[in-house]
């Protein structure tokens, strides 16, 4: 048929209705088991390994890991890959020891743990204003890069382009060139022009959809149908939108490899990674600590690793797909099986991230889009509705993510801020105020994605928010000491450390031109011995060809630059470039004078008002030091502050870790016998402590628990030498 809408064909469509009449069914039977709140908000807990894996797998995958992971490579090399597979390696072990806790914890949300542990309501209410505000940005993440990305494969032809588009097209199209010239070389009219079109910054990419109206109703289907199924809903669409997910992660890289060998003249699979350790310079195809990709150094990507370990298990996401299994090993094997299967498909991501450099690098300007477009390149000649499932596997990557955060914000509002002033109503009450709460939730985090301006951008503003309450949960579920004083005292001073101050202070008048806060890392230059590539020796004849002109026109400097052989063995020198030091986005420049862009980082200026020359140190290892602060800090103070105050009252203690000792197996009857038990005598599990007359309740492993951190770890191994194996072959 040659029926086509949006640029799309009548089998992208019709497979794209297909996908949203499923799972709108799906979301419908779902609601018929729903009977009370814990039916609603966790599923009645009777999900298998299954479901389970594919729930962990959809609540930790989503559509912005896939573009993040694509614009971190095109921008850093294969190195880039680490941003999104380095903290999951170490978290596979450790979420193996710490999956139970959110099963046995028996409750509706992590800010129930709070409340229960802690004492204190308030507490959990802090807690889930917290986790909802790293939702709203979580949630407006994932929808701003699915439509980045579906932008990206309707895109409009030049020809289809309306007068006003056509001319900021023109603009941008004037601008790559100015931009591409040697600016030395440039009339003055021509200089004047290029500094214009800079600030203007026009648009190249225009689509036949809207961007914000897709937001808009992906957002509202996702509020449909996971409000009227419940977490059931959400879960069991899950497993369909799984399957999506692996699709999505495996679709695009045969089409890939034919093109890159018709392009290059190569045969075969050999034949396409042959051509990108010939094509791509050898620096860009370092895993580890590459002069020219000053970020992910090996002790960032330690610390990071660390540091996400630490913080994603305070996530309310976390007891949600863990505290709906039917019991202890459901929940480990399905979350950690789930977390393994976005590590390879992270590997897949980044694979293909490195074959649209070889295709598209240079060619897009904005690396959001690169997905999108090597979609509609690759997948849409080829026809049979491939590119409506590649959307229809995007928009479900996004929806089995935020479906379940959307539920989990529903929760923990209902549960934590909005019953302890409205007790005693009846469940159907509480029901609908969730489903009330999770529309309000979608709908703030669909208005901040259309106010967003990068992906990139947006996934940094995450990353803070989560050391605000990790010590709170680490230590409270290990250490009796701890208590409600130490606890808060954390929050808050983590909270105006990593919240107010770095998003308060830019708005005073002047801090963001303060010359103080204008420090940068000094430009260090790194000499690397490697073997031309084809872009090694591209960007040396452009060097040979700049020089010649420079030469010409009487004002070249430095000798000329030798020719280069593919295969030659030569040496590169990296100038790592200067970095702002306090300012996370770095700065803008008007007329000479910096200003600062981003939020501030505190830590840092902390550490330079103690004497700490920032800028000698590398931009990587000031980055480590931000993460050494959140990792760190917040410990130490609620362990200094507990110990000097009142520790919490010891029955309830005994009642909480005997309820954290008691297994859960068999049936829901079962459990409840074994929790009657428990209360009756909360001690009757303490010999199964490692430290049974101390204040840290850390359990003795079995062979259950041994068994699975070897072969997690092993598995966290296999991804590894996977990522190596895949960036290694064809090369010479």
């Amino acid at each position: 048929m040659n029926f086509a809408f949006w640029g799309l064909t009548f089998w992208d469509i019709a497979v794209l209705l297909i996908y949203f009449v499923v799972i709108i069914y799906v979301a419908i039977k779902a609601s018929l088991t729903i009977k009370n709140s814990e039916d609603y908000f966790m599923a009645g807990r009777r999900f298998g390994k299954l479901i389970q894996t594919f729930a962990a797998y959809g609540q930790a995958t989503s559509v912005e890991n896939v573009t993040a992971t694509t614009t971190m490579v095109n921008a850093n090399g294969a190195s880039g890959i680490w941003a999104m597979l380095a903290g999951g390696l170490i978290n596979l072990p450790v979420f193996w020891m710490t999956s139970p806790w959110y099963r046995r914890l028996r409750v509706l949300t992590m800010g129930d743990f709070f409340e229960e542990r802690y004492g204190s309501k308030r507490m959990a209410g802090f807690y889930a204003l917290c986790q909802t505000i790293f939702f709203v940005m979580i949630g407006a993440f994932g929808l701003m890069a699915m439509a980045k990305t579906v932008a990206a494969i309707t895109a409009k032809p030049e020809s289809e382009l309306t007068k006003i588009e056509h001319v900021e097209y023109t603009k941008a199209i004037e601008l790559e060139k100015l931009e591409a010239a040697d600016f030395a070389l440039l009339s003055g009219a021509e200089k004047e022009k290029l500094a214009e079109l800079q600030l203007i910054n026009p648009k190249k990419e225009y689509s036949y959809i809207n961007e914000n109206l897709l937001i808009w109703i992906v957002a509202i289907v996702t509020l449909v149908y996971a409000s009227i199924g419940g977490l059931a809903a959400a879960f069991m669409v899950d497993l369909l939108q799984g399957i999506f997910t692996i699709l999505l992660s495996l679709m695009l890289i045969p089409f890939a490899m034919v093109k890159i060998n018709f392009m290059h003249g190569a045969e075969g699979v050999l034949g396409s990674f042959e051509t990108f350790h010939k094509v791509l310079p050898a620096s860009f195809m370092e895993l580890w600590g590459s002069p020219s990709l000053i970020e992910f150094s090996w002790y960032w990507i330690l610390f990071f690793s660390i540091m996400i370990v630490i913080t994603t298990a305070v996530q309310a996401n976390q007891l949600t797909a863990c505290g709906s299994a039917k019991d202890d090993y459901t929940a480990r094997y399905g979350f950690v099986s789930g977390m393994l299967l976005k590590r390879y498909s992270t590997v897949l991501w980044g694979l293909l991230a490195l074959f649209t450099v070889v295709l598209y690098g240079g060619k897009i300007a904005d690396p959001d889009y690169i997905w999108g477009h090597a979609t509609r390149d690759l997948l849409g000649p080829a026809g049979f509705g491939l590119v409506g499932l590649m959307i229809a596997c995007l928009v479900a990557a996004l929806m089995s993510a935020k479906s379940a955060f959307m539920i989990t914000a529903a929760a923990m509002i209902t549960n934590n801020l909005y019953k302890p002033y409205y007790p005693n109503k009846s469940e159907a009450h509480y029901i609908l105020m969730g489903r009330i709460f999770g529309a309000i939730y979608m709908l703030i985090s669909a208005y901040f994605a259309t106010i967003s301006n990068g992906v990139f951008e947006l996934f940094k503003m995450t990353m803070m928010f989560n050391s605000i309450l990790a010590a709170c949960f680490w230590l409270g579920m290990v250490w009796r000491r701890s208590n409600a004083a130490g606890a808060w005292t954390s929050m808050v001073i983590m909270f105006v450390a990593t919240v107010v101050l770095p998003f308060g202070m830019p708005l005073i008048s002047g801090v963001r031109t303060s010359e103080y806060l204008s420090k940068t890392t000094e430009a260090i230059p790194v000499s690397r011995t490697y073997v031309a590539s084809e872009m090694d020796v591209q960007f040396r004849n452009e060097a040979i060809a700049k020089w010649e002109r420079l030469n010409a026109a009487g004002i070249r400097e430095n000798e000329r630059p030798e020719v280069l052989q593919m295969g030659e063995k030569f040496d590169k020198k990296v100038l790592l470039p200067k970095k702002s030091i306090f300012w996370s986005d770095g700065f803008e420049f008007n007329e000479g004078q910096a200003a600062g862009l981003g939020n501030l980082k505190v830590e840092l200026i902390a550490a330079d008002l103690m004497g700490w020359d920032l800028s000698k140190n590398s931009y990587s290892l000031n980055e480590t030091l931000t993460f050494l602060f959140r990792i760190i800090f917040p410990f130490a103070i609620l362990m200094v502050v507990s110990y000097f105050t009142s520790p919490e009252d010891k029955r309830r203690l005994d009642q909480f870790y005997g309820k954290m000792l008691t297994p859960v197996v068999g049936t829901h009857e079962d459990d409840v016998h074994a929790m009657k038990l428990t209360r009756e005598n909360p001690n009757r599990f303490n010999h199964l402590l490692l430290f049974s007359n101390s204040n840290w309740e850390f359990r003795k492993w079995n062979r259950e628990d041994w068994v699975g951190v070897i072969v997690s770890s092993l598995a966290a191994v296999g991804v590894v030498v996977l990522l190596v194996l895949l960036v290694s072959i064809g090369k010479s």
